[in-house]
């Protein structure tokens, strides 16, 4: 029996200063400082609406060189946003950030990119709703993003499935699935 994985579970990046990129990660995403790893240099790092216990690694390298543009080894993460709205926000928040890169649509998917302090490179994507991909089901295509109009068409629909909220249970976070289309 072939066994496949479920789906990416979290990304690891060497970077220059650990500091900065937590202060960036959590400042420009949103995101919960897990812990740090002193013998590694590294810090864990959580997005506020995942059920994963860590999503971004970050180690710290000694003497770090930036790798050249267009070489071989990951071009960019893509996170997920639940609603286009989201994405509007987050375009705004990397450009107040100087992180902004560029932006396309994809079909089926609308997409912002940006870049951390060191130069690695993510995007942001909100996905349509699956009974709207039409005919980009088996299409991959990088087109215009015409941000205004896909607000003004999609906005307030979630798209991402179930998320997670932490709810304090005696002072401790615990996770809590949410169902998109009734609030708990």
């Amino acid at each position: 029996m072939a066994v496949s994985p479920v789906r990416l579970n979290h990304a690891v990046l060497f970077v220059a200063d650990v500091d900065r990129s937590v202060r960036f990660y959590t400042e420009v995403f949103g995101m919960q400082l897990v812990g740090r790893e002193a013998r590694l240099a590294g810090a864990f790092l959580r997005l506020p609406r995942s059920g994963n216990h860590h999503d971004l690694g970050l180690f710290g390298v000694a003497e770090a060189v930036p790798q050249p543009a267009r070489s071989v080894g990951l071009y960019h993460l893509g996170w997920q946003l639940d609603t286009v709205d989201e994405l509007v926000e987050m375009r705004r928040v990397l450009l107040d950030a100087g992180a902004y890169t560029g932006e396309s649509s994809h079909g089926a998917t609308k997409s912002i990119y940006g870049a951390d302090p060191d130069g690695n490179q993510f995007e942001l994507m909100w996905m349509l709703p699956r009974d709207q991909w039409g005919i980009y089901e088996n299409a991959a295509v990088v087109e215009r993003l015409d941000l205004a109009e896909e607000f003004e068409t999609w906005s307030g629909l979630p798209t991402a499935g179930a998320l997670v909220h932490d709810h304090p249970v005696g002072g401790v976070a615990q996770p809590h699935a949410v169902n998109p289309s009734k609030e708990n």
